[in-house]
This record gives structure tokens, C-alpha cells and sequence, in this order.
């Protein structure tokens, strides 16, 4: 049973990563969002509408420092940093992240290098979470997506909230699978502290 001190003073960010408009990804991250308690803040954020320009290694490249992220950039690093809880809604495309949020993670190295900003120390105790479709009623196929998030939230002593995993091809399709759907509606309803990376 949801209790309200569990979500007290936690925002979540829910980043939505598909090429489509209301797809299954968004239709599953949407249903498992309903079941938060209402005042609980949620921001979304539609990643192919706050385009970045494609990331550059430049860790070798003499200090190996980056400048403050200005446009879109900074509209996605500043909600990252003000939400306790950030949701990765990425369908499955070639058994991985969609290119928007490779992209999204790709800065985060960026990020890490701006002087002063200490983004990597301010992520830790975060939980990262993630909301997949995909076409297969295998979803171990949705493994290397996963096992990429996890491994970040590791990287970045993030706490590691889970996997929603849903089946759905055409739109709106999702909705027929029962299981991520009872799945769906508590998802966010876990001990954090028991959630182990």
C-alpha cells in the first residue's frame, strides 16, 4: 500500500526517449506515473524535442574540461539535477537505448567535467528507473537496455529502482499486456533502500 512519507519531497523526471508521439513506452511510463500520490512533482521532458548537438570526447584533449551547457543542454542538466528520481522511458531499438537517450547519457561525461559543477557527486543517492516497450514476448531481449542503466546508475552511486518492461508493437498496443500493466501500477511503490544496484 502506497504511503505518502515514501514519496515526501521527491521529484521525478520522466524523460521520454522515442521517435513516436504517445507510443507504448509512453502509454506504460504514463500508467505507472497514475499510480504516484498526486502531489508528488513530476516533470516530462520529450528528449527529440530538446535536441543536443552530438557529444565530443574531449577528455584527452589537454585538461580535459568542458564549458557550462547552455540551450537545451542546460534545460536537461538542470532537471536532472533537481529530481531525486530519473525515469528512462526508452523503447527497445536494437536491443539497446534509443539514439536520444545514448545521447542524453553520452553528456553526462560531459557533465561530469565542468568545473565547479560536480555532477557525479550530486547524483549519488538518486534512483534511475527504467520503462521499456518492445515487440517480443521474450523480454530478456530487453536485457542489454537494462543491464546499460543499472551499470550507469552503478557507475554514478545512483540507487537502481527496476525495470517496467511491456510488450506492444503497433500504438497503443501495450495496453493489452495485462502483466506490465498490473506491473505498471506499483512500480514506484518499492523500499528504496532495499534496492540494491
Amino acid at each position: 500500500m502506497t504511503t505518502t512519507h515514501q514519496f515526501s519531497g521527491r521529484k521525478f523526471l520522466f524523460l521520454l526517449a522515442s521517435t513516436r508521439l504517445g507510443g507504448n513506452t509512453e502509454t506504460l511510463a504514463r500508467e505507472a506515473a497514475a499510480a504516484l500520490p498526486d502531489d508528488v512533482e513530476q516533470q516530462w521532458l520529450r528528449l527529440k524535442d530538446l535536441p543536443v548537438p552530438a557529444f565530443e570526447d574531449r577528455r584527452h584533449d589537454g585538461p580535459g574540461i568542458y564549458p557550462e551547457p547552455v540551450g537545451n543542454s542546460r534545460v536537461l542538466l538542470d532537471a536532472t539535477l533537481d529530481a531525486t528520481d530519473l525515469v528512462v522511458a526508452s523503447p527497445l531499438y536494437w536491443y539497446s537505448l534509443s539514439s536520444s537517450a545514448q545521447l542524453y547519457l553520452d553528456h553526462w561525461s560531459g557533465w561530469m567535467r565542468v568545473p565547479g559543477l560536480d555532477f557525479k557527486p550530486r547524483m549519488g543517492g538518486k534512483t534511475l528507473w527504467s520503462i521499456t516497450a518492445l515487440s517480443s514476448e521474450d523480454r530478456s531481449m530487453a536485457d542489454p537496455l537494462v543491464g546499460t542503466l543499472r551499470n550507469c546508475a552503478r557507475y554514478m552511486g545512483m540507487q537502481w529502482g527496476g525495470s517496467l518492461l511491456g510488450v506492444g508493437n503497433a500504438p497503443g498496443t501495450v495496453l493489452d499486456d495485462t502483466e506490465a500493466l498490473r506491473a505498471a501500477g506499483g512500480f514506484f511503490v518499492k523500499d528504496r533502500a532495499s534496492v540494491t544496484v
